[in-house]
């Protein structure tokens, strides 16, 4: 701590006095914000992956669930689910959290009604004790979707609809809403789009949404991450040019089923995220994917987990 605090001494210090000499000679505040950014570049190294971490107080599993979506997050000591797979695969995610160790959910969200991020949901609320749930407000008139909202009645859960720049907080990991919406016309770019941050790593989640609603986030002032769950397992209409540009994630990851009817991840999009520099990973091919992170650096595991129900 000491050592942090003389760092910050010494930040402001150079800080004035290159700011003083700036307005001397006129250059002003430009001059100034450079001096920031170079401060910033030699006083605060870049996170990065690392073969092991002193401690990990985050982990964030993209679980293998085939052509679908399940993220959950252990946020030092709190659990938070974003999906949770088709409604085959339900038992299987319930044994693997049970495995984990898990009894309590501080927040379940599920991103949208279709099947294949709510299928398993009722599964995880009939056995999980949860304190908050959040969902989009359309309402789809299909059994997986009736099966959510009848457990959640039958355990006098409350069915939240968050809106846009709704934030909470779970364990010490901060979250925001960066897009929800009620369409009954397009439930993909309905998804409820999060942004979680832990200290100075960051995570994108984006559900099924595709390039409109990446063309809404690209204006917001400040979408940069680290690491992006790409949108609808890698449709050929979404992880455009501009958005991963802005984004400007090291890392990438892809919920997708091996030899899916939907030509899932599409070579477009594939082509976008390497020229866009980053480091991919996919379900499909490494199974789940864990990001273990202290808050500055991270590690990242590829395990093979019972909770496909398509290779069972």
């Amino acid at each position: 701590m000491a050592k942090k605090k003389e760092t910050n001494k010494i930040e402001a210090f150079l800080l004035i006095v290159l700011a003083i000499i700036g307005f001397v000679f006129g250059y002003g505040s430009d001059l100034y914000k450079d001096t920031k950014a170079f401060i910033k570049d030699i006083f605060h190294d870049e996170g990065k992956v690392v073969e092991t971490l002193d401690k990990v107080n985050v982990k964030v599993y993209f679980i293998d669930v085939g052509e679908a979506d399940s993220i959950l997050i252990d946020s030092n000591g709190k659990y938070i689910l974003i999906d949770a797979g088709n409604n085959k695969d339900g038992p299987l995610l319930v044994d693997y959290f049970k495995e984990l160790g898990i009894k309590k959910f501080d927040y379940v969200i599920g991103t949208h009604a279709h099947e294949d991020h709510i299928g398993g949901m009722d599964y995880v609320i009939r056995n999980f004790d949860i304190n908050h749930f959040y969902m989009p407000k359309t309402v789809v008139p299909t059994f997986t979707y009736e099966d959510v909202v009848k457990n959640l009645k039958k355990k006098s859960i409350k069915y939240t609809v968050p809106k846009i720049g709704t934030t909470f907080t779970s364990g010490k990991s901060e979250f925001e809403v960066l897009s929800v919406k009620d369409d009954e016309e397009d439930l993909n770019n309905g998804s409820i789009v999060l942004r979680m941050k832990y200290k100075d790593v960051s995570f994108m989640f984006m559900a099924d949404v595709e390039s409109p609603v990446e063309e809404e986030l690209i204006k917001k002032s400040d979408i940069s991450s680290d690491i992006i769950k790409i949108g609808h397992h890698g449709s050929r209409y979404g992880s455009t040019s501009a958005f991963l540009n802005k984004v400007g994630a090291k890392y990438a990851v892809i919920s997708v089923g091996k030899l899916n009817d939907y030509n899932h991840p599409h070579n477009q999009a594939l082509k976008r995220i390497e020229k866009a520099g980053l480091k991919l990973y996919r379900t499909d091919l490494k199974g789940t994917i864990i990001f273990n992170t202290d808050g500055k650096n991270f590690k990242i595991e590829t395990v093979k987990t019972k909770t496909n129900m398509e290779e069972e």
